[in-house]
């Protein structure tokens, strides 16, 4: 008997042993490619297990459901979309699975696009739950803010960071809230000698900015001479505002009865800004829009290189034209 006893204590302490050898080794070697798998509500702890296995990992999945009923955490998993790295352990995973680090995908909205390509650009990615595909612009929206009634301009474009499977009201309302706060910020910071009434019209402006240029260092100049203009009651004749005006008629071509026919966005035809931006800006043009640099330059062509000339009259603007475009 005694023997017996002292057999059951010696495999004991070989099954302890190996289970803590087990729990500290990693279940992908390093250089693996990561395994993606998702844990389905209401799984439990064995049927998690299985799942993780039946992805592709080699992870024995008794074993891991024992190790996460013996630590006491086998009842605090959440269910969602989750990658195992190389180098990470049973253990490591199990802590992974109670914190819930889901799996992280990203989607870059990028400066000067529209509100309309930033919706395709959403509604494309897979790693998405399409909750707005069904609304109109103006419902997506109501859903997000009930302050403005459209939502060109109003959301911030970054990179944004979300769990597989998330709703694609995060993303919305994180660059929603994002712009808010960077609208905020700069119009805190702004030459108050500025004609906005509005931190509005400011966005409008500064959407007019990230059109006109691509060269972050001619920001604040294009904004001064768009400034000196509504100072002076001069038509901001801006090509980008003529084009979001045209909608799907544009087809990549400006003619001259485009400039003459009126829009509300036709800056040809209209004074001042025009009702709402006409893109989403970032935080180069929210700048510029509200510290533009002080200028007397009324005008200004683009040489051909990515720069452009600026220039305070009529006669040596038309000269720039001639030399660079004519």
């Amino acid at each position: 008997m005694k023997k017996l006893f002292t057999t059951c204590i010696l495999l004991a302490l070989v099954f302890a042993s190996l289970a803590a050898y087990w729990v500290s080794q990693p279940i992908l070697a390093g250089g693996s490619a990561p395994v993606a798998f998702t844990i389905e509500p209401g799984s439990g702890m064995t049927g998690a297990a299985q799942e993780i296995a039946d992805a592709g990992a080699p992870l024995n999945p008794l074993l891991f459901a024992l190790l996460a009923r013996a630590s006491g955490k086998g009842n605090r998993i959440k269910a969602g979309s989750y990658e195992l790295k190389a180098g990470t352990t049973p253990l490591k995973l199990l802590d992974q699975l109670v914190r819930g680090e889901f799996a992280q995908e990203s989607l870059t909205i990028i400066e000067g696009w529209s509100f309309r390509q930033m919706r395709l650009a959403i509604a494309a990615h897979p790693g998405l739950k399409h909750d707005s595909k069904d609304l109109t612009d103006a419902e997506l929206l109501a859903r997000i803010s009930g302050e403005y009634a459209v939502a060109e301009g109003l959301f911030f474009p970054d990179t944004y960071l979300f769990a597989k499977g998330a709703s694609d009201f995060q993303i919305y309302r994180q660059a929603y809230s994002l712009m808010s706060k960077r609208l905020d910020e700069a119009w805190s910071r702004r030459d108050l000698s500025l004609p906005y009434r509005t931190p509005y019209e400011a966005l409008v402006m500064a959407s007019i900015v990230e059109k006109e240029t691509g060269q972050k260092s001619e920001r604040g100049m294009v904004a001064g001479v768009f400034v000196n203009r509504l100072r002076t009651g001069m038509l901001l004749q801006t090509d980008p505002t003529v084009i979001y005006g045209m909608g799907e008629r544009y087809r990549g071509v400006i003619r001259k009865s485009d400039l003459t026919t009126d829009t509300p966005y036709n800056t040809y035809t209209r004074k001042g800004l025009p009702p709402t931006p006409i893109a989403l800006p970032g935080a180069a043009s929210l700048a510029a829009a509200m510290n533009p640099d002080k200028t007397e330059a009324l005008y200004f062509v683009a040489r051909g290189d990515g720069t452009s000339h600026f220039s305070g009259s009529l006669g040596e603007h038309n000269q720039a034209v001639n030399k660079y475009l004519r």
